[in-house]
């Protein structure tokens, strides 16, 4: 007589992670959350949205972890009380793209901020995010820098709102200039005629953070699930795997976990 075993009731275990578009549309998750899950059983959910959105998602509480990548702002998240501790994860840099055609004459430069200069000045189209992520921050950044004030009244200057793979085909489809990561740039298809004109700069650094949203603001946070994700990512392992991850033999994160 056959005998068969009852359906598993037991809950599967999971954590929300509230993230950026780059580290989702460049391929990393669905190489690096598999491998994860194999290791502990733990399903990851990933939202991708820009980082400004990713942290109040976490101020929400309707995430267990953040994974984003503007410092400044990550450190307030801790200052304000929604995460008691930031772990350095990973970098990459970003990059000044546009079509090899370059209007305003910014190609092989290394100084970012006097590229935005060039571009204010030629009134040259420039795409710019527009959604509070770590990529329009750090853009914004370079604008005040140069000393540039921008807004979207401005007729050269295109506000997307968007995340960073719809960005890249908006300017590949009017050859704009735009600041991506290198990470989802290297994971881009639709490409055209655009190239990487500005590389190089130390202000360019663009560092990733994670941090466990706290479970003392919101005791329904997955505490020790989240924990071990963030203890993974932070682990040797963890970092060899984020460091594996390669397009076309092109590495696209860089661990810098701190021992």
């Amino acid at each position: 007589m056959w005998s068969f075993c009852k359906p598993c009731t037991c809950p599967r275990k999971s954590i929300v992670v509230s993230s950026t578009t780059s580290t989702e549309q460049s391929g990393l998750f669905n190489y690096m959350l598999s491998i994860f899950k194999i290791k502990t059983g733990i399903e990851v959910k990933v939202v991708a949205v820009g980082t400004g959105q990713a942290l109040d998602i976490g101020r929400r509480g309707d995430a267990d972890v953040v994974f984003v990548h503007d410092k400044p702002a990550e450190e307030k998240f801790v200052e304000e009380g929604y995460s008691t501790k930031r772990y350095e994860v990973m970098y990459n840099d970003f990059i000044l793209i546009d079509s090899k055609s370059d209007p305003a004459k910014v190609g092989g430069g290394k100084d970012i901020q006097a590229a935005f200069q060039k571009i204010a000045a030629a009134q040259a189209p420039f795409v710019s995010r527009g959604d509070k992520s770590g990529t329009h921050a750090a853009e914004l950044r370079y604008w005040k820098g140069a000393g540039i004030p921008v807004a979207p009244s401005l007729s050269w200057y295109k506000e997307r709102g968007s995340g960073m793979g719809p960005a890249l085909n908006t300017a590949s489809a009017m050859n704009g200039y735009i600041l991506a990561d290198r990470g989802t740039w290297l994971s881009f298809k639709n490409r055209g005629d655009l190239a990487i004109l500005v590389q190089g700069d130390p202000k360019l650094f663009n560092q990733y953070g994670v941090m466990l949203v706290n479970p003392a603001k919101f005791p329904h946070v997955k505490k020790a699930q989240g924990q071990e994700f963030i203890d993974w990512l932070i682990s040797k392992n963890g970092q060899e795997v984020i460091a594996s991850y390669k397009i076309d033999g092109e590495q696209l994160f860089f661990p810098n976990a701190k021992k």
